[in-house]
């Protein structure tokens, strides 16, 4: 029903006229700069090409759908169980992040420091007193101590602004660890080797570029005495204080003196190095150049999803499932289940051989395959309906049989 002129007048509000004069003396806690909640990568990962790998991995898993199911007898997708851990999985996880932002920080925060804890923030009832809750909000958390049956884990608060340390126990938590942390964390592994490296050739890079000139002045005469020896301190100097002050840095010498330049690059093999340990991770990751870069074709993503993403995304639902659904909720065939789209790899020019691949086998119908490509379902009932368009469909004739009265009324 349409608003008069008058009701919206009187409900109608802005947020700069609408202002309370009392809400700039309102304490509404700390202020920063920059996001507090934000994930920030440790052992100088920040400072290397190996985020780049990292953000990679991160939204290729949180491009899933992680969803609250359940299961049929035979382990197959029934239905979407509308609950609060659906919600945090699929809308919002918390007042700062959505579901998809939330599974980024997840893989994030696991592949920077090789485990991670989901804690549950708000629940509907105490983890530690009961298991039947329904889960709110949920947020990562880093693990600082280990305990028998508990963890400290630090966690940001959103009513405060700042992160806390919290004792909780480990069966009210999802702690999952990296499949890859062999290959990933481990001290001496590839990628921490590769890190190493990294920060050698920062360091190399930075003296190269230092501006110094890096000279040798040979003078004309033996230095050997000390009244020798300060006068090539003074005379070196002089050269000094030439090239400081001199707009285009030149400075003159005597007819005598020799200067060596050795400011060139000193050859290693450090980059080579670098190659090296970079293919080999690419390598044990599944991960090409042509995946971060966009230009790997389907087989290629392939691998990659059954390699890299699928165990990652398989860690975290099977944790979920073990640690968020009770025992009654698992033989009630619910479950915490991930889906991938396969049309995504597929381009437009296969696509109609695909869809009439599927209709005519009856495996997807009219509808299904215009909401993959974003268009509008079909108000056609035909349209929902598994069955192959291109064979002619019987018309079933239904006979009607004369009753009693009718055979009697012919007689007469």
């Amino acid at each position: 029903m349409e608003m008069s002129f008058g009701s919206r007048l009187k409900q109608a509000w802005n947020a700069f006229f609408n202002k309370d004069p009392t809400d700039y003396y309102k304490d509404i806690g700390a202020s920063y700069y920059y996001r507090p909640d934000r994930p920030r990568l440790t052992r100088g990962n920040e400072k290397s090409i190996v985020t780049a790998v990292y953000n990679r991995i991160a939204l290729d898993v949180s491009a899933m759908a992680i969803m609250h199911t359940r299961l049929d007898d035979n382990d197959r997708y029934l239905e979407t169980i509308e609950s609060g851990l659906n919600n945090c999985l699929t809308l919002e996880a918390n007042l700062d992040q959505t579901g998809d932002a939330f599974k980024q920080d997840i893989v994030m925060s696991m592949l920077d420091e090789g485990c991670v804890a989901i804690v549950p923030v708000d629940t509907t009832m105490n983890p530690n007193i009961t298991n039947s809750y329904d889960i709110l909000t949920m947020r990562t958390g880093k693990i600082l101590e280990w305990h028998p049956q508990h963890i400290k884990v630090r966690v940001y608060n959103e009513r405060t602004g700042e992160k806390e340390d919290i004792l909780v126990a480990k069966k009210t938590v999802a702690i999952i660890e990296n499949p890859l942390y062999a290959v990933i964390n481990e001290p001496n592994s590839t990628m921490q080797r590769l890190i190493r490296k990294l920060s050698l050739l920062d360091v190399v890079d930075e003296q190269s570029s230092a501006g110094k000139l890096d000279l040798i002045i040979q003078l004309p005469y033996i230095i050997k005495t000390d009244a020798r020896r300060k006068q090539a301190e003074n005379r070196r100097q002089d050269i000094e204080r030439q090239l400081a002050g001199s707009k285009y840095g030149i400075a003159y010498t005597d007819g005598t003196e020799r200067i060596t330049q050795l400011n060139r690059p000193v050859e290693n093999n450090l980059m080579s190095q670098i190659e090296y340990l970079t293919n080999l991770l690419f390598s044990q990751l599944g991960i090409t150049q042509g995946i971060l870069d966009g230009t790997a074709d389907e087989k290629t993503m392939l691998n990659y999803y059954n390699r890299t993403i699928e165990p990652i995304l398989s860690a975290i639902v099977d944790e979920m499932k073990r640690k968020f659904l009770t025992k009654t909720a698992r033989s009630q065939r619910q479950s915490v289940s991930f889906f991938r789209d396969p049309f995504k790899l597929v381009p437009v020019s296969e696509m109609s051989e695909i869809a009439d691949k599927f209709t005519r086998n009856e495996i997807m119908s009219s509808n299904e395959i215009r909401q993959i490509i974003g268009m509008k379902p079909s108000s056609d009932p035909k349209a929902d309906e598994l069955r192959n368009k291109n064979l002619n469909q019987k018309v079933e004739e239904t006979t009607k049989l004369p009753n009693e009265e009718e055979i009697q009324n012919e007689e007469i």
